[in-house]
């Protein structure tokens, strides 16, 4: 056989070349796959609609930043207590590296402030994925726990959007005690006959579910989200069963009676208002 039937000949290669140069840049942030169903969507129209697929509805997880921007009326929150940060508090090998790397995406787990909905005022407090999966750390627990205790003394609402891996291994028996530590603070709260609303989003297991997540006067929950304790697959493997295909979803939570309504996240925020004139808050004048 020719070699040269293999070698394309200089003004053709030039020709690629040419096209290639005309093609147009597209830039990979232009474009986000589904996860659900595979769709391409355009990232401005993923965003335009809260960071939900147009195509299946499935909701896509959104910074702490981005969903203070859904809830809050503009420029309304008040964040407080930033300056906490985590620090290596048991030498855990290469925990500090791992803060690091996370303190460039965001400074905690957790932001609180006080913020209006609809102009009712609120203790607004939101978890993060993207700083170390909001795992809870001691500075997590220290900072809801301060929201609760604001929102005792100054007789507010409070709501926590929810979504964490658990309990901070890297932090040991110390991450562990805030299960107690928020829980406390949320039983003052509600001694004092405050409204307390959790908003579960995907996904919430471990620690925070088995603390505070669970503790609300009204449990409210986004679609589809993953809301447990334990993971599917290390129950799967403990019990050596095979689960329910919707296990563990929020909308199997529902069912089984653990929250009072999955709601898309289209209709949160007037859901959150709703609730809260609905238990006599009323608006800023």
């Amino acid at each position: 056989m020719d070699f040269f039937a293999f070698v394309k000949p200089k003004n053709e290669l030039e020709g690629s070349a040419e096209k290639q140069q005309n093609k147009p840049f597209v830039p990979e942030e232009m474009w986000v796959k589904c996860p659900n169903c595979n769709t391409l969507l355009l990232t401005t129209d993923m965003e335009e609609n809260l960071h939900v697929c147009t195509h299946c509805e499935h909701h896509f997880r959104m910074t702490s930043k981005q969903r203070i921007e859904l809830l809050a009326d503009r420029d309304s929150f008040q964040e407080y207590d930033a300056q906490l940060q985590s620090t290596n508090l048991l030498d855990f090998p290469g925990y500090d590296e791992k803060l690091e790397k996370a303190k460039k995406k965001g400074n905690e787990s957790v932001r609180c402030g006080v913020c209006t909905m609809d102009s009712v005022r609120t203790v607004l407090c939101v978890m993060d994925a993207d700083f170390m999966m909001g795992s809870m750390g001691t500075v997590t627990g220290e900072k809801i726990t301060r929201a609760f205790e604001y929102a005792t003394e100054q007789r507010l609402p409070v709501v926590i959007c929810t979504v964490s891996g658990g309990a901070r291994m890297q932090e040991g028996i110390l991450s562990l005690m805030q299960m107690a530590k928020t829980s406390g603070a949320v039983k003052r709260h509600s001694d004092a006959g405050l409204l307390y609303i959790t908003v579960l989003t995907d996904p919430t297991t471990g620690g925070v579910t088995a603390s505070f997540a669970m503790e609300g006067d009204i449990i409210l929950a986004e679609p589809n989200a993953l809301v447990a304790f334990a993971g599917p697959r290390v129950i799967e493997q403990t019990m050596r069963q095979k689960l329910p295909k919707d296990f563990q979803t929020s909308e199997f939570v529902l069912q089984k009676g653990f929250i009072d309504a999955v709601v898309p996240r289209s209709a949160l925020k007037s859901t959150l208002v709703k609730l809260l004139r609905m238990h006599g808050y009323e608006e800023v004048k």
